[in-house]
């Protein structure tokens, strides 16, 4: 009985190691996007769950209707600016390509 035990508290232990580490790439690898409108720009933030600026990540500004109204590069800090398209409801898409994407809603009387 005791050999069992002793498989069971060494094996548990890693078991639940391993799960915690493979998990933790996949968390990382999250893309956050914030935007918000300031002196006539609309200023757009993307980051990884890590804090990482999302360098190069393809951004694009949708109207309501989903046109696409704007479109552009983050910057080396995970930054990008672009006049205030229109006063309406828009969503800002950032693609960090290999799949990682994210949104997010500017209301219009945020604008």
């Amino acid at each position: 009985m005791n050999t069992v035990l002793s498989r069971v508290e060494i094996v548990l232990p890693c078991i639940l190691l391993y799960l915690l580490f493979a998990a933790s790439p996949a968390v990382a690898h999250k893309v956050n996007v914030f935007a918000y409108a300031e002196g006539g720009r609309l200023m757009v933030e993307t980051y990884f769950a890590d804090g990482k600026p999302v360098e190069n990540a393809k951004i694009a500004v949708l109207s309501s209707d989903g046109r696409k109204l704007l479109e552009g590069t983050a910057a080396k800090d995970g930054t990008a600016s672009f006049p205030v398209p229109a006063k309406d409801d828009l969503t800002i898409e950032v693609d960090a390509s290999l799949g990682h994407k994210a949104s997010f809603m500017l209301r219009k009387d945020d604008l």
